[in-house]
């Protein structure tokens, strides 16, 4: 894990998101780009009045003093850190950031949104988490001695989550975690008898490792809802972060079909690290 990219906008939860890239960046060695996006229209940029022109430079000295400001934190020291200051409040740029400088994982503080202002509105980090083609950690408390050593993968072992699983295998190893794999059970019609969802499971992993020696780490698990059944697994075995694939669903798909991945880094008390599809 090379590079490291913290979106920063001053609250709590970033300096969450911040301490956590810290500790991952002591771990392995990497460099933290701690991104600060202005929220400064196009037209204020741009417009040719001198004076506001000079208002717009001021406002953005100012964002760049309060940005190093935030950045003086003890436990960055020994950390090589790059902070990148942005005019626009896009949260779909991220990704074009995390790209441009070869990132390895995004880290965002995240206090979740619930209800009616969930649909209509939806939190940053649930906009990261729809767009990044890297893996995403979502931290939602202090991550005083955090560490990542149970990882519980979720999955439909569809084709399509090949890709997925083998990015957070290599993600649990990076981090020095064991991972457990978990199927969910759900009641209608998308419900499966044991054979079936075994029959899954084997044929995914036979693509996804060409052996199953990782099939003794699957549980299977019977809810009401995905969430549900990934949450009350975690809990019961002890799991540090919850790890899962995303279609990064986008515009009406995404209303009428919403994302499981964005329910959990919403809604889940535990670290959630979302891997693209």
């Amino acid at each position: 894990m090379k590079k490291i990219i913290v979106p920063i906008d001053f609250s709590e939860y970033s300096e969450y998101a911040l301490e956590t890239a810290a500790m991952l960046a002591k771990k392995n060695g990497s460099e933290i780009l701690a991104l600060h996006m202005l929220e400064m229209s196009d037209a204020v940029l741009t417009r040719s009045n001198t004076n506001t022109q000079m208002e717009s430079v001021f406002f953005l000295e100012l964002a760049k003093k309060k940005f190093s400001e935030f950045l003086d934190k003890p436990y960055l020291e020994g950390v090589k850190i790059t902070p990148i200051v942005k005019q626009f409040k896009v949260f779909s740029e991220v990704n074009e950031v995390a790209k441009e400088h070869d990132v390895d994982l995004i880290i965002m503080g995240s206090q979740g949104t619930s209800g009616f202002k969930e649909y209509f509105v939806g939190s940053n980090t649930e906009k990261v988490v729809r767009y990044s083609d890297i893996p995403v950690l979502v931290i939602k408390h202090n991550p005083i001695l955090t560490e990542f050593d149970t990882v519980v993968f979720a999955s439909d072992f569809s084709e399509d989550a090949v890709t997925a699983y083998k990015n957070a295998k290599k993600m649990c190893a990076t981090l020095g975690a064991s991972m457990h794999l978990i199927y969910v059970n759900l009641p209608g019609e998308n419900f499966k008898n044991t054979a079936e969802m075994e029959g899954r499971v084997v044929t995914f992993l036979k693509q996804a490792d060409g052996d199953l020696e990782n099939l003794s780490t699957v549980t299977y698990v019977c809810d009401y809802t995905v969430e549900q059944g990934i949450s009350n697994f975690a809990n019961l075995i002890g799991a540090d972060l919850v790890a899962m694939a995303t279609r990064g669903r986008k515009g009406l798909a995404h209303f009428f079909e919403g994302s499981i991945s964005e329910d959990m880094a919403n809604h889940s008390t535990l670290p959630v690290m979302t891997f693209k599809i």
